[in-house]
């Protein structure tokens, strides 16, 4: 009995894949993100340019220069500085100290500004919405959960009623395979729309997370996605014979983007080699889109490409499906 059990274990490529393949690429993702390298320098911002002529000397400081006070706290929001230095007298540090990367470019700052003693500066805590981990971490949550949504609620329901003889039994219908597929691809937009409302309201109650742009610009990039990942569940489902090989090919899917595509962590953390094939994943361009409305509240023209990224996705894969799809 011993002896039959080690066999059916690896004769299921499922539980051969999660119990030696996944840890190994998990292991593998990780160690290229999180691997050993100098330290990166820290972002700052400035609205003096004599400021960002002296901090610029200092190599652990990626400094910007700012026009505007707006400008300047709009990076400090998004993330996109981890301090402004405010030209005095006295020099004004604005930073969100509940960052451990603010906190580091203050100590920079303070060191590049004042090298031979303690400086007369003044300190401005702000803690500003979306720059805090949560605010990344639900757009990246709410993508995944489309993906998931669509990949497993579609290409494994599709291959388990082939598995069961059902969609045999739909040739003998007037129905065509559009018909059929599209059923799948319009359910799972529709649904989108009692989704993501109770996500969004999750997180603002619970975590105060907002929307700054636009929320119908936010609901039609999400549907958007679900339909690139629509296409993609039907594509991967349309040969599978049985539940087994087409759960295979979701994960063969969704593992690149579950660790790749900037869920849990920044993309950016990824070798410079890698940034291409990154971006070309649509759960990378779904959150790309999501986060810059949520969090720096851009507009149409601000997640152009990703929109148009994940519009052919689900054109291409939906075209595929119909092609490869057979009711046997």
């Amino acid at each position: 009995m011993t002896l039959t059990r080690l066999r059916l274990f690896f004769r299921e490529p499922g539980a051969v894949f999660w119990t030696f393949g996944f840890p190994l690429l998990l292991t593998v993702a990780l160690g290229a993100a999180f691997r050993n390298r100098p330290p990166e320098p820290v972002a700052v911002g400035v609205e003096s340019a004599q400021l960002f002529e002296t901090l610029q000397r200092d190599e652990g400081l990626r400094v910007q220069l700012f026009l505007e006070d707006a400008d300047a706290r709009r990076a400090l929001r998004t993330a996109k500085v981890g301090l402004v230095v405010l030209p005095g007298p006295p020099i004004t540090y604005l930073f969100d100290p509940t960052r451990p990367e603010s906190r580091l470019a203050r100590a920079l700052a303070d060191a590049a500004l004042h090298p031979r003693g303690p400086p007369a500066t003044v300190d401005l805590p702000v803690t500003a919405p979306g720059s805090r981990y949560v605010d990344f971490l639900i757009p990246g949550l709410i993508g995944m959960n489309i993906m998931s949504s669509g990949m497993w609620g579609i290409g494994y329901v599709v291959v388990e009623m082939r598995t069961r003889k059902l969609l045999k039994r739909l040739v003998a219908t007037p129905m065509s395979r559009a018909q059929f597929l599209t059923s799948f691809v319009m359910m799972r937009a529709l649904f989108l729309f009692l989704e993501l409302p109770v996500l969004l309201g999750f997180g603002w109650l619970t975590f105060r997370v907002g929307v700054a742009g636009s929320l119908p610009l936010l609901l039609g990039v999400a549907v958007l996605g679900a339909l690139a990942f629509s296409g993609l569940g039907l594509l991967v489902a349309s040969r599978a014979q049985n539940t087994q090989t087409v759960t295979g090919l979701i994960n063969l899917v969704m593992l690149p983007m579950f660790v790749g595509s900037g869920v849990f962590f920044s993309t950016a953390r990824f070798p410079e080699a890698a940034q291409p094939f990154l971006r070309l994943l649509p759960l990378t361009a779904l959150n790309d889109a999501m986060r810059a409305i949520m969090i720096d509240g851009a507009g149409p023209s601000g997640v152009l490409g990703p929109v148009a990224l994940l519009a052919g996705i689900a054109a291409i894969s939906f075209a595929l499906a119909l092609r490869f799809f057979r009711w046997r």
